[in-house]
């Protein structure tokens, strides 16, 4: 955990200051230079609310096109759900309609990128869960 920790703190401060690595099929280099090229933010926080907020490893969103990439130092299988939760709270913090943009998510682990081309009605599903429960743990909150 440790090393994640230290490992995505390099990645941003070389993302920071535009220092790319050298091109080779390696998680932290691919991570650094795609990051670098597409201009992304690193270490972003997203809010909705005190219910619904996370810290984005990278995101960007330009030209109508979200991108959100996430760096996964472990060997534990990822899945593309956290990246459509960032995609739903970007678009619920910047009142962004998911119908109208493209979203472009990746997983940067193992040596490998894979990426994801969510539908806009997933991100909506999402969305609309959260604005549920949200209210919900408002409400309950109001009661005690």
């Amino acid at each position: 955990a440790q090393r994640g920790t230290e490992l995505h703190a390099l990645a941003h401060d070389l993302i920071r200051l535009g220092q790319k690595l050298p091109d080779t099929p390696k998680t932290l280099n691919m991570y650094v230079n795609d990051c670098i090229g597409f201009r992304l933010k690193t270490e972003v926080l997203l809010f909705y609310s005190v219910n619904c907020f996370g810290q984005v490893d990278a995101i960007g969103f330009r030209n109508n096109k979200l991108r959100v990439s996430d760096l996964k130092t472990g060997i534990s299988p990822a899945s593309e759900h956290q990246l459509e939760v960032y995609a739903a709270i970007f678009c619920l913090e910047y009142k962004v309609n998911p119908l109208e943009i493209e979203f472009e998510l990746r997983l940067y682990q193992n040596d490998n990128i894979a990426l994801f081309q969510t539908e806009p009605d997933v991100i909506i599903h999402i969305m609309d869960k959260i604005k549920t429960f949200d209210k919900r743990i408002r409400a309950i909150r109001e009661e005690l």
